[in-house]
């Protein structure tokens, strides 16, 4: 078989196939048979249709149609073998499907042109002394003062107070019951669903009930009984008694004040279950994990500044195929977190909102295959990798964690061997990459408002509440380092092999049951081939020829 190869965008390579006559006819034949075997024709059996009176009712073009059907999927395939090409898969057809079969004679060669996606050329410009900007998170001493605040309420004693009226900070128990207000004085009172309580505790503060509800208490005395007027708000959850006057009556049966304890060493040791022995050690501790808290957020930032930066100096044409899959994985990915979240994936993920969402996605996914495929480069060019000794450590404590964890599933070994070796590998790329660029941090929220503005606008403005959430999700998924091109580096690159494995080491303490989100891989294989991704339609019998 003749093919001659040319170079075009996008990571493809255009073929030119010439298939042999001996090779059509062959096909030619192949076809009539399976009609022959297959159409029923009134006056016949099944397989003793003459030749002549079987064209006659299917057709020729029909014929011909499955025909070359036939040899332009097998001749694709076979060119891609005989000419060594590493095709990743989107085999399009490039020549008009009906001129082909207008112009086939089974007794003539047969040529065409195609195309498919193969591994794309990474040009990195640049990879290190990179100039960045990231912004450095402070610990903020006055989050001390809010933790140890915290544990004081939930330390708190409530005295019953006595003597005086209902005030602002105070718990109340009262009785309610409440109606909804009417314009007609003739009208009898519409009852409150769920307006009606006894014995119910509250904290007289702003905020806590509808407008109205606690300020009417502020003032009363126990044992007094009082009618209240309040309006539920507007956007109240209730939409039949949302933006409706109504008059509480209330009755205060007790008034309480929270009683806190003191800031001391007895305090220490209660709030930490005596892992403390003093205040000034419970602070320390507390200094010290806001610290590393900040240095990391810090060390996140860095990371995702000289990442993008990068981006800024490679140049590559990423094929369809990688992101049709980057896509999908960032989704499926999405529905597994959605699905821990209790969420039935199946009723969310419907067919156009998949479609959506993957348009949606395709930035995004772009974005991290290009980052994926710079960071092999870096690894390549700088010989990175992950030693044994390495990956042995850290796989024997992930090991020992799943034990810990009493993990109820078998663990396959090299699996997360795979796992850990990929997560070391990006983690030594990324720190190669901080200590040969410049950084300037700068204060925190310098870089991030004007982002996330613009990122707000576009969920709010292209996709429903409920769907912008979701997108919300896979943007998130997006700003991961990782990516789901699994075998793209360790093809191009064979001694660094960064790439994405199944699941990261994280999610291996945390698997769940992917066939429930099998509804998300049916649903965007559904998108995909609807965007026109075979050669051809099918042409052979259909069900009423059987």
């Amino acid at each position: 078989m003749k093919v001659i190869q040319e170079k075009l965008p996008a990571s493809q390579i255009g073929l030119q196939i010439e298939i042999p006559s001996e090779v059509s006819k062959k096909a030619y034949e192949r076809v009539v048979q399976e009609f022959t075997r297959s159409v029923n024709i009134p006056g016949f059996r099944k397989g003793k249709v003459p030749r002549q009176i079987l064209i006659q009712q299917v057709g020729s073009s029909r014929i011909k149609a499955a025909a070359v059907e036939e040899l332009v999927e097998n001749s694709i395939k076979e060119a891609v073998k005989q000419e060594n090409i590493e095709a990743l898969g989107n085999f399009q057809l490039r020549s008009s499907f009906e001129e082909l079969v207008s112009q086939f004679d089974p007794a003539q060669p047969l040529t065409f042109s195609a195309s498919v996606d193969v591994q794309p050329n990474v040009l990195l410009k640049q990879h290190s002394g990179l100039q960045i900007q990231a912004e450095e998170i402070k610990p903020d001493p006055k989050q001390i003062e809010v933790v140890l605040q915290q544990y004081r309420e939930q330390m708190v004693t409530l005295v019953p107070i006595e003597g005086r009226a209902a005030q602002i900070a105070d718990v109340a128990v009262v009785d309610f019951i409440g109606v909804l207000s009417s314009s007609d004085p003739e009208q009898e009172p519409e009852p409150i669903p769920g307006g009606e309580a006894q014995g119910f505790q509250l904290e007289l503060a702003e905020g806590q009930f509808i407008p109205g509800f606690i300020d009417g208490i502020v003032g009363m005395n126990p044992g007094e009984t009082k009618e209240v007027e309040a309006i539920f708000p507007e956007d109240y959850p209730q939409p039949d008694v949302a933006g409706r006057d109504a008059v509480f009556t209330i009755t205060l049966k007790e008034l309480k004040e929270k009683e806190f304890p003191e800031l001391d060493d007895e305090f220490a040791q209660d709030a930490s279950d005596g892992e403390f022995q003093t205040l000034v050690e419970l602070q320390a501790s507390l200094e010290t994990k806001f610290k590393q808290e900040a240095e990391n957020k810090t060390k996140s930032n860095k990371e995702q500044s000289v990442l993008d930066e990068l981006l800024n100096h490679v140049e590559v044409d990423i094929p369809e195929t990688l992101i049709e899959q980057e896509v999908t994985f960032m989704i499926n990915q999405t529905g597994m977190q959605l699905q821990n979240q209790g969420i039935d994936v199946r009723k969310l993920f419907t067919q156009d909102m998949i479609a959506r969402l993957r348009e949606q996605s395709r930035p995004d996914a772009t974005q991290r295959i290009k980052r994926t495929l710079a960071m092999g480069e870096v690894a390549k060019q700088e010989s990175i990798q992950v030693q044994p000794d390495e990956l042995e450590t850290k796989v024997a404590e992930l090991l020992k964690e799943l034990a810990d964890q009493n993990y109820d599933q078998p663990i396959d070994q090299e699996r997360v061997k795979a796992v850990v070796s990929e997560d070391l590998l990006k983690e030594k790329i990324v720190d190669w990459l901080i200590e040969h660029s410049a950084i300037e941090l700068v204060p925190e929220g310098t870089l991030t408002q004007e982002d996330d503005l613009v990122e707000g606008e576009l969920a709010a403005e292209d996709l429903g509440e409920e769907e912008a959430e979701v997108a919300e999700l896979v943007q998130e998924n997006a700003t991961e380092i990782e990516t789901a091109t699994n075998d793209l580096v360790e093809k191009a690159y064979p001694e660094t092999q960064v790439q994405q494995p199944t699941q990261s080491a994280d999610d291996l303490k945390a698997e769940v049951d992917v066939e429930e989100i099998a509804a998300i891989n049916e649903v965007a294989d559904s998108e995909t081939a609807a965007k026109g991704r075979k050669t051809t339609k099918k042409s052979k019998p259909t069900a009423t020829e059987e």
